[in-house]
């Protein structure tokens, strides 16, 4: 029998941090993961955390704690599944460490990822853009923050995880003029601003009065803005422009409909989804196929391609000539 508390700190010091170099977020991803999945054992077994063995973590108690997940805490099938692939990835390192457990580790590597809903894009439309935008108080110094907020994450479409973490030298107003962006995976990139980000920034920039490696959007305290923040402020914004624009009350407006209005801004000027996913820091452009499925004016553009309903398909053929003439008199 082989002890898990070994095994899982094998994992997240040598595979996770020491041979992957997992970003931080990974990282706490998987922690907190195990940190359910310990506690859940300790409750079924009532053995404590660091008495367990990996045969305690057998394929019937994992399918235990992911329906706990569903049903007893809420979570989605999505969160499910990202709990279930932490699960999976510590049991391939385990597989080559540990080959006497074989057999455990294969049932709990056939536990399948569930099928979950699409949800449709949430994104705003113009005149939902410009109530928002005009919903922070441009008198004070939170709401000039605020506006600059949302006017950056409107335009480039940034993560608010990319954006909390984004510093006064991170912005370049000169030529060329762009945010440095720190993505998923650690990925850097570049994400170019229009004028009209750029004058709004600028402005900010000027009030701001930071150092390069000050946050770019602090709080009263000069900290950094949390994540909780930013969705707080953007939901807030949401209602007060709801008053202006009733179409607001309909939609759920969170960091992440920015981001998807920002993609959904770039599809109605024609920029291909090769770019909108360099654009946005996707990994694939599998990835950003929703925007397409979600862009009205392309099915638009298919629906009047095709012919009308009772209408017998067949070859076009020109009207008579000496008719064309008399009709054209």
């Amino acid at each position: 029998m082989t002890a898990i508390a070994p095994a899982l700190q094998a994992f997240f010091t040598d595979r996770l941090i020491t041979q992957r170099n997992s970003s931080p977020q990974t990282i706490a991803a998987y922690r907190d993961t195990f940190k359910l999945l310990l506690r859940f054992a300790h409750a079924q077994t009532g053995k404590q955390p660091f008495e367990l063995d990996i045969d305690d973590l057998d394929a019937p108690l994992i399918g235990a704690f992911l329906t706990h997940l569903e049903r007893d805490r809420g979570n989605s099938a999505r969160t499910r599944d990202a709990r279930l692939g932490a699960i999976h990835s510590f049991y391939r390192f385990a597989a080559l460490e540990h080959p006497e457990h074989a057999h455990t580790i294969a049932r709990v590597m056939a536990i399948p990822t569930k099928r979950h809903e699409r949800n449709t894009v949430c994104y705003l439309d113009l005149n939902e853009i410009k109530a928002l935008l005009a919903a922070p108080d441009h008198g004070t110094w939170l709401g000039r923050r605020d506006r600059a907020v949302l006017t950056l994450m409107i335009q480039t479409g940034v993560r608010v995880s990319e954006l909390v973490g984004l510093h006064v030298g991170d912005v370049h107003l000169g030529t060329g003029r762009h945010i440095r962006v720190l993505g998923k995976g650690r990925k850097k990139r570049a994400t170019p601003l229009t004028g009209e980000t750029v004058a709004v920034l600028r402005q900010w920039l000027i009030e701001r009065c930071g150092a390069p490696e000050d946050p770019l959007f602090p709080t009263r305290q000069g900290r950094q803005l949390s994540r909780y923040t930013v969705g707080l402020l953007v939901s807030k914004h949401a209602d007060t422009a709801a008053t202006d624009c009733p179409s607001l009350t309909a939609k759920r407006v969170t960091p992440h409909t920015l981001r998807h209005t920002a993609a959904m801004l770039w599809r109605a000027k024609g920029v291909d989804i090769a770019t909108i996913a360099l654009l946005l820091g996707h990994e694939s452009t599998l990835t950003t196929h929703i925007y397409e499925h979600a862009d009205p004016a392309l099915k638009e553009k298919a629906i009047a391609r095709t012919a009308p309903l009772g209408v017998k398909p067949g070859r076009y053929r020109p009207s008579d000539t000496l008719l064309a003439f008399l009709d054209g008199l």
